[in-house]
């Protein structure tokens, strides 16, 4: 018997006036255009300029959820790793991490999906809606990476 295919999340954010700070945005943008043209049913894309504790609900319907964001590094043109759940804040909750996210769906619904960050190097930062050069190739990279993870570890259900 064929196993049904992972209902996947790509949460992208982040904010597209910040420079590369758009870059989880502007990702998600590409695999949207990525998962139309391929007619992926299982495979779904949400963004926004930041998390909130209500997407802890949004997960909870899928069992794939990958973060995707802008980092600051002087390492790398991008980072992939698994989130584990954790409920530890910060001072603010106006703005949370994706573990945290993650933490509070399994607390609240006991379901805790498989969760990664999709991490992309920025470098500039100013009050702009264009990303640097440099962020786009970093961009680029991530995006193929992100194909070829999800073709390589996840049954892909066509329409």
């Amino acid at each position: 018997m064929l196993k049904p295919p992972n209902r996947i999340l790509i949460y992208g954010f982040g904010n597209p006036g910040r420079q590369d700070d758009a870059l989880g945005i502007l990702l998600a943008g590409e695999m949207e255009t990525w998962i139309k043209k391929n007619k992926f049913t299982n495979i779904e894309v949400d963004q926004n300029y930041q998390l909130n504790i209500e997407d802890s609900e949004k997960i909870s319907h899928y069992d794939v959820v990958i973060f995707v964001d802008a980092m600051i590094n002087e390492t790398g043109s991008f980072s992939y790793s698994l989130l584990k759940p954790d409920l530890i804040t910060d001072f603010t909750m106006h703005s949370v991490k994706p573990s945290f996210i993650v933490g509070l769906c399994e607390q609240i619904f006991g379901i805790c999906p498989q969760s990664f960050l999709l991490q992309i190097r920025g470098y500039e930062w100013e009050i702009i809606e264009k990303i640097s050069p440099k962020a786009r190739i970093n961009l680029e990279a991530s995006v193929e990476f992100l194909k070829l993870k999800i073709q390589d570890n996840y049954i892909i259900a066509n329409a």
